[in-house]
């Protein structure tokens, strides 16, 4: 049986992978949903920063350098807000790289969710590291794994 939480979380990541759809980037899109007392309290998916064209991939079909991670875009924003996100979840449809788990770590989110493995994992592992719960929840075949 499931637990509250869980179905939460399963809800909570369908619809980061909705708010990925926002972002223009053809390589992949990715979002994300920073929660806290059951509210979301900011959301971000990959783009460029606010005033750059939205185009994420250059003539060769690479990520151009400056393309904003969903992580790092949700959490900025909460910088420009008046809500913190200590103890929240963040909620990202792909794992979270080194650099995006460094932010999560000092935001001081302490539950990561997320619904795509991706090759490097050492973002994962840093997280692990810090102490903040990890969990892989595919979504699709309603299998999940805490970590």
């Amino acid at each position: 049986m499931e637990s509250k939480q869980q179905k939460l979380d399963e809800r909570y990541l369908r619809m980061a992978r909705i708010w990925a759809e926002n972002s223009y980037c053809v390589r992949r899109q990715v979002g994300a949903l920073v929660v806290k007392d059951k509210m979301i309290i900011s959301d971000g998916y990959n783009g460029t920063p606010s005033g750059f064209e939205n185009v994420c991939e250059d003539d060769n079909n690479v990520t151009k350098p400056y393309v904003l991670h969903a992580e790092a875009n949700a959490i900025t924003k909460l910088a420009r807000s008046n809500n913190n996100s200590d103890g929240a979840t963040i909620y990202i449809t792909a794992s979270p790289c080194i650099e995006c788990a460094k932010l999560i770590i000092q935001a001081g989110i302490k539950r990561v969710v997320y619904g795509e493995k991706y090759r490097l994992t050492d973002g994962i592992e840093l997280l692990r590291r810090a102490g903040v719960e990890v969990i892989y929840m595919d979504v699709d075949e309603e299998k999940s794994e805490k970590l």
